[in-house]
């Protein structure tokens, strides 16, 4: 099962299974860079094809558009629904549930005491039993001082109000990891490892929170969490996916910062409605004993689907994620000015983006597993690569594909009435398409926290007007992160995890 530790085509001994490897790795870039090259050519020299293409292109999005459309807001009200509920009433209705513990792993890195103190206030306002909760506050040698800095504080202040509170220091260099949150988390993970098995408690009793230092959980998470463990189907052998909400300082955010974020979550609530092509995101949680079978990845940078990868290929294709319906709230992209919270956003949706990372290795266990049954090996290649496909090429194909034959098809096509309507038909598809922009507008105002003290009441409309930029975040930072991650991919210049930094400036 060596396979299951990948992290690049350079990892492998064997000539073959290299070649193969590196030629998985240079896939994703080729497909999106090949769509876009013959888009450019046969704008030139078979415009009137490419015109059809586009028209029934973008009615494809359009019915997609509302199919996902429908699933956000059945999420969205199955979310505002499950807020209602008191999960602990309904957990204690279940035998022997106190057997249920938590695990909370916060890895950081340069973050502040703040930011982390926020993240355990919130866990210890939460309504679950703190003497079945363990928090372990996860440092990085290689920013000491700060480390200690933390220590002390969240010592000082949070000491003796869980069942445990660790702290750990991941050490620098360490051979087979890269530096990053999936190498902090796996050696906090070992450690805690020892210390519960001090106290006595049973792994398969445990369920490991995987937060992002940022992630706030909602009042009732680990209640919901629980009763999922214990009532879903072979829970065991799941990992378990809140909603993010990026809401924590979504006052402060720009505008561009804003719509990413929230773009993010509305999209992580059309997939809970798809539970069958839901991969583990951001913060998650997951069984101790996968944990501790599997191994979780600490030399990629996208630990957090790696980890469900990892898992289905272990599991012989028996591993899924269950949808919570239920949300935790973190941070949007922000910074101390304009331009840096600019290239912050573009930086971490490039490092998101590197999760094209995971189709070489996923199709390569594919091939090296011969348990996991056929359709779900096309099931699931085919959603990775059609999704960073998409990803890649969609916004872009949309947004000019209309124009493109009218200034390459030269003046034989120019002089058409296919020519003249072209960019006017595909136009007005686009409008019908902004159905869904206004669904995600009206939901936005449905989940914004509390109005701060001294923010003006017109901040309103910035919230509303804000989703006139969507066409150009989704090419700014959503198809050219991409494609910049696909093309690193494509060339072998393997990305590094670069952290985002958080910043709160209202208090």
């Amino acid at each position: 099962m060596d396979y299951l530790n990948l992290s690049c085509a350079k990892d492998l001994r064997e000539k073959k299974e290299r070649i193969l490897y590196r030629s998985l790795e240079i896939l994703p870039g080729f497909l999106s860079f090949f769509t876009l090259f013959f888009a450019l050519i046969f704008s030139w020299k078979k415009p009137v094809w490419v015109g059809i293409f586009i028209i029934f292109f973008d009615v494809y999005w359009i019915l997609k558009l509302l199919y996902l459309s429908f699933h956000q807001i059945s999420a969205f009200l199955k979310m505002k629904k499950n807020l209602k509920i008191n999960w602990l009433e309904k957990v204690k209705e279940i035998p022997n549930w106190e057997k249920v513990y938590h695990l909370v792993i916060l890895p950081f890195y340069k973050e502040g005491p703040e930011i982390i103190e926020d993240s355990l206030n919130s866990i210890l306002n939460s309504n679950y039993p703190k003497d079945k909760i363990i928090v372990v506050v996860a440092g990085e040698e290689r920013a000491k001082e700060n480390a200690m800095k933390v220590k002390e504080r969240i010592e000082k202040n949070f000491s003796g109000k869980f069942l445990a509170l660790f702290f750990t220091l991941h050490p620098s260099n360490l051979e087979g990891e890269i530096p990053g949150k999936g190498s902090n988390f796996a050696f906090a993970f070992k450690v805690a490892k020892n210390e519960i098995s001090k106290i006595g408690i049973p792994f398969e009793n445990i369920i490991v929170s995987n937060f992002d230092v940022d992630t706030k959980p909602y009042p009732d998470y680990f209640a919901c969490l629980t009763y999922n463990f214990l009532t879903q189907k072979n829970s065991n052998l799941a990992s378990f996916q809140p909603i993010p909400i990026y809401n924590n300082n979504i006052w402060e955010a720009p505008s561009f910062s804003r719509v990413v974020a929230m773009s993010g979550s509305f999209w992580q609530m059309m997939q809970q409605e798809r539970p069958e092509v839901l991969v583990s995101y951001s913060s998650h949680s997951i069984p101790f004993e996968v944990l501790d079978k599997v191994g979780y990845p600490k030399n990629v940078v996208s630990d957090d689907s790696r980890i469900f990868w990892k898992a289905l290929l272990f599991y012989n294709g028996n591993y899924r994620v269950i949808p919570l319906f239920y949300p935790v709230s973190m941070d949007a992209v922000l910074a101390p000015n304009f331009l840096k919270t600019f290239l912050n956003q573009y930086k971490q949706q490039r490092r998101w983006a590197w999760g094209c990372n995971d189709i070489p290795f996923l199709l390569f266990g594919f091939i090296k597993n011969k348990k996991i049954p056929i359709f779900k090996k096309i099931w699931y290649g085919f959603n990775i690569i059609e999704g960073f496909w998409s990803w890649a090429t969609a916004s872009l194909l949309i947004a000019f594909l209309g124009w493109l034959p009218i200034f390459l098809g030269g003046p034989s096509f120019n002089v058409t009435l296919f020519s003249y309507n072209l960019p006017r038909l595909t136009r007005n598809l686009m409008t019908f398409a902004m159905f869904g922009v206004f669904i995600s507008g009206a939901l936005n105002f449905l989940i914004l926290p509390k109005k701060p003290k001294g923010v003006s009441n017109l901040k309103y409309l910035s919230f509303f007007f804000q989703w006139l930029l969507l066409p150009i975040t989704l090419i700014i930072f959503g198809s050219i992160p991409a494609l910049d991650a696909q093309l690193r991919l494509l060339l072998g210049k393997y990305l590094e995890f670069w952290p985002t930094e958080k910043v709160r400036k209202i208090k």
